[in-house]
């Protein structure tokens, strides 16, 4: 083992590097989850030339990737100076004191990126109301309790009154109050229900849009 593999796994520094590595992984994740998605944007709705768009999908994964990296490393910081004070203890609250202070720092600016993605968190976190599926076998779970805690899908019977409800309130909320749905989504439900009403010929009608 080299000097500098003995030098990063060294206990003493495993926090500091944590936070480090943190903000790799949140940025290279925000490089695999927003590139691509702005290409197919880009694709659908992008307005201009090829140069423009591309400097638009450039500028979407570069504000995803930076604001994602910022997240987890101020995440961690917070969390482990919360330890500090506490004598190195983790107290229930100190998970949500770090994502309250990281969240308003990275994602507080408001923008297409970061709207987009505090909704996806906001959609995730009422969703993480919906009852449970039952496990099949209780003491597995018992079990499991006490180790990592893994995700569970939500109970189908409740999930399916979920899945009405949302999808009866945004499409009253798309017919008589438009201005309020997030832009991106607005732009989808156009195209998907009022373009469709819309043709001139065969060719409009099913092979392009207008």
């Amino acid at each position: 083992m080299s000097s500098i593999d003995t030098w990063l796994l060294n206990p003493a520094f495993h926090d500091y590097l944590a936070i480090l590595k943190g903000a790799r992984n949140g940025f290279i994740y925000g490089v695999k989850v927003r590139f691509p998605h702005a290409v197919v944007m880009s694709l659908l709705y992008g307005r201009g030339n090829w140069i423009t768009r591309l400097q638009a999908i450039l500028r979407a994964t570069k504000e995803h990737a930076f604001s994602l990296a910022k997240f987890v490393s101020l995440y961690k910081t917070i969390l482990l100076l919360q330890r500090k004070v506490n004598g190195g203890k983790e107290r229930e609250c100190d998970t949500f004191i770090a994502g309250l202070i990281g969240g308003y720092v990275a994602f507080g600016n408001r923008s297409a990126v970061n709207e987009q993605i505090v909704l996806y968190v906001v959609s995730r976190v009422l969703a993480s109301f919906l009852p449970r599926a039952r496990p099949n076998n209780p003491a597995s779970s018992a079990l499991a309790t006490e180790a990592v805690v893994g995700p569970i899908p939500p109970d189908a019977r409740y999930f399916s009154i979920f899945a009405a409800l949302s999808w009866g309130a945004v499409m009253w909320l798309f017919k008589h109050r438009g201005e309020t749905i997030q832009p991106g989504m607005f732009k989808s439900m156009t195209y998907l229900y009022r373009d469709s009403e819309v043709w001139t010929n065969l060719r409009t009608l099913l092979w392009h849009n207008k």
